[in-house]
């Protein structure tokens, strides 16, 4: 009966016409490969003929949906951006501004005259300390300019109060992508070590230090960078908000980290006075006052050094921009060529000036359809999740009663922030690639120190409008929504709702979701991180997400490496939770509507599509390994079909049995 029935499924399936890309409900037909039974394998059913036929491309580590919308967004910027470098009285300050830092990127020829010319003066000064303590005026300066050297400090809502914002002291300074990338003895992580010292060297080289002097110094680099990975804490440990909130005084900073004087670097990096701040990690500042006291000056000198060049290797000369790529594009995520130079400078602007930029992207690329749509559909997967929480057997009356408060004041934020952010203060100069760079740099560093001791501004985003993306904050309470994903395949205004629901209803579910999974629970619904849970129902909770620490941790990330369950939980509940809130919110929508086939599939069948198609995607062995260690995202097969094989609407819709791969008993369900 089971084969019978799955033969008659695929039949019906194979019968559709795959000739137009786009079918009438908005799904990609010719993605599908109809040779998998989705019962098998949803993600390559879903997927397959795409995957096939879209390989990485030699300038990436990956190319996936988010890549394709993120392209055709970047060509809508880069049309803005080659307008706006044109000079011209009509410009607006923000034309003048994302127009000339994008025309001094794309000048190639004169980055390559200047050599290393625009830091030379910084590695003069780091070359001139005469003593440690002279570090005092000097790592200001470098970290105001965007040099990720030995900590950060930015400003942050307090944890403890989350209507004021607070100064907050963090683990930087390191080269490679995490702590683990020198301190596991894996032999691929060795070879990378390797690769990276050899890099730094090559780099030191190319400023005019001797090879073996270069090499040396290469060495010691890496040696005081271990020293703070030692102090860094382990990505599972960070998720836990209650590890990362250590309000302390000065004096009490002092007790950890006395080698900097404390209240004149908050003066040099533009803070007002600071009587307390947030230090997430109190171990990784006793781990750097030990590394600043053991290590001898010209090693430390050769960390800022290497710390300068890499910050601004992109924008010097080629020499450098090749380098970097050799090690930080192709052996770090295994691409094959540089990255076209327009493409890059696209970046750059919307890194350092994004919101002026955004600005002209949504009154050139984003209607008022997208924003409403968006808008309608968060309400009413939000009142499924209020239905779902009014129902759940194992959550006690009193943790319901604080959990419905928290979803009422959650925000809904979609497309750009209703103030624009202000760059008048922000000096943008005509051929000045680097420092531009820095100076953008300068200005969102005293942007950030400017917010210390003040209300939190709920009016500033995270995310450039242009950004494919969304996110949750826990301490705003509101979820996020950049007008750069309220597109196709996530949202199109002539698809089916059942395929929009599959899509950016899924990812509207999956952002709210965040704010009850094992982060978001622990703050209240003003954003404090406080225990609103009764011991009883965080042992459920707990109990729960055990189960997809599990299941999760059961699946191959690539090659031999394991998903990481609990690096990757907050994310997988998301995704089960935000998938499971849409199909109810569809449901909801179809209650007493004809259930029509569109493109040969039931509603039902779309729906799930749908969630499928935004996961198609191809990575590099390399950068799936880096995404395995670092990435707290599952990789997008397991996404797809970790999510499906928890919920007995899929089997329903796709007539699946126990004993296929995507029929899982128990299923695992938090919300």
């Amino acid at each position: 009966m089971k084969l019978i029935a799955q033969i008659v499924l695929l039949s019906a399936i194979t019968a559709v016409s795959a000739q137009t890309r786009g079918g009438h409900a908005g799904l990609d037909l010719n993605a599908i490969d109809r040779h998998v039974n989705p019962c098998d394998d949803f993600y390559r059913f879903s997927c397959g003929t795409w995957l096939a036929h879209h390989p990485v491309p030699p300038d990436r580590g990956e190319w996936g949906r988010f890549d394709e919308l993120q392209e055709r967004n970047y060509e809508a910027l880069h049309r803005i951006l080659e307008r706006s470098a044109v000079a011209s009285p009509q410009r607006t300050a923000d034309e003048q501004k994302i127009g000339d830092l994008y025309g001094a990127c794309v000048d190639e020829k004169a980055a390559d005259a200047k050599g290393y010319d625009p830091i030379r003066a910084d590695l003069q000064r780091i070359d001139a300390l005469k003593d440690k303590h002279e570090l005092g005026a000097l790592i200001p300066k470098l970290q105001t300019e965007g040099v990720n050297v030995f900590f950060q400090f930015s400003a942050m809502p307090d944890p403890g109060d989350a209507t004021m914002e607070i100064g907050d002291a963090d683990q930087g300074g390191l080269g490679l992508p995490d702590r683990d990338y020198y301190l596991r003895e894996d032999a691929s992580l060795k070879e990378l070590r390797a690769a990276y010292v050899a890099h730094i060297a090559r780099m030191f080289q190319l400023i005019g230090e001797p090879e073996a002097r270069a090499k040396a110094n290469a060495a010691a680099v890496l040696d005081f960078e271990t020293e703070l990975a030692k102090g860094s804490q382990d990505l599972v440990t960070r998720r836990d908000p209650r590890r990362t909130y250590h309000k302390l005084t000065v004096q009490e900073l002092y007790s950890v980290c006395p080698f900097f004087e404390w209240p004149p670097y908050f003066e040099a990096v533009g803070a007002p006075k600071i009587a307390s701040l947030n230090v997430d990690a109190p171990n990784f500042f006793r781990a750097l006052e030990t590394a600043l006291v053991t290590t001898d000056l010209p090693a430390i000198q050769a960390y800022l050094r290497w710390q300068t060049i890499h910050t601004a290797a992109p924008w010097l000369a080629a020499p450098f921009v090749q380098d970097d790529f050799s090690f930080y594009a192709r052996t770090l995520n295994g691409a094959k060529e540089l990255r076209p130079r327009w493409r890059r400078c696209v970046d750059l602007v919307n890194n350092d000036i994004g919101f002026a930029l955004g600005r002209k992207y949504v009154d050139e690329n984003f209607g008022p359809d997208a924003k409403a749509s968006a808008l309608r559909m968060a309400r009413e997967i939000e009142k499924m999740m209020s239905d779902d929480l009014n129902t759940l057997p194992w959550m006690s009356p009193e943790t319901r009663r604080r959990a419905l408060e928290k979803l009422a004041a959650v925000t809904n934020r979609v497309g750009y922030p209703d103030k624009w952010r202000d760059y008048s203060e922000l000096e943008i100069v005509p051929g000045d690639l680097v420092g531009d760079d820095r100076r953008a740099a300068e200005f969102e560093m005293h942007r950030q120190m400017r917010k210390i001791g003040k209300p939190v501004d709920h009016n500033d985003w995270s995310m450039t409008p242009a950004t494919v993306d969304a996110y949750y904050s826990a301490l705003q309470n509101n979820i996020n929504f950049p007008a750069g994903i309220l597109e196709p395949p996530f949202y199109n205004v002539r698809a089916d709702d059942a395929v929009n629901y599959g899509a950016i209803g899924a990812v509207i579910g999956h952002e709210l979701t965040h704010g009850f999974d094992d982060q978001g629970r622990r703050f209240d619904a003003q954003g404090n991180l406080t225990d609103w849970w009764t011991k009883e129902d965080a042992a459920e909770f707990e109990k729960r997400a055990q189960c997809f620490i599990d299941e999760y941790s059961s699946f191959i990330a690539t090659g031999d490496i394991h998903v990481n369950g609990k690096l990757t939980l907050g994310e997988n509940t998301a995704d089960n939770g935000g998938l499971r809130l849409a199909f109810m919110a569809l449901t909801a929508d179809l209650d007493g509507r004809r259930r029509r086939r569109i493109d040969g599939f039931t509603p039902e069948q779309r729906f799930f599509i749908g969630w499928g198609q935004i996961w198609c995607e191809n990575r590099t062995a390399e950068l799936a390994q880096r995404h395995a260690l670092t990435d707290p995202h599952s990789p997008a097969q397991v996404r797809v079909n970790g999510v499906v094989s928890n919920m007995p609407d899929f089997e329903k819709a796709f007539s699946c049995r126990e004993g296929d791969a995507m029929f899982r008993a128990p299923a695992c369900r938090v919300w």
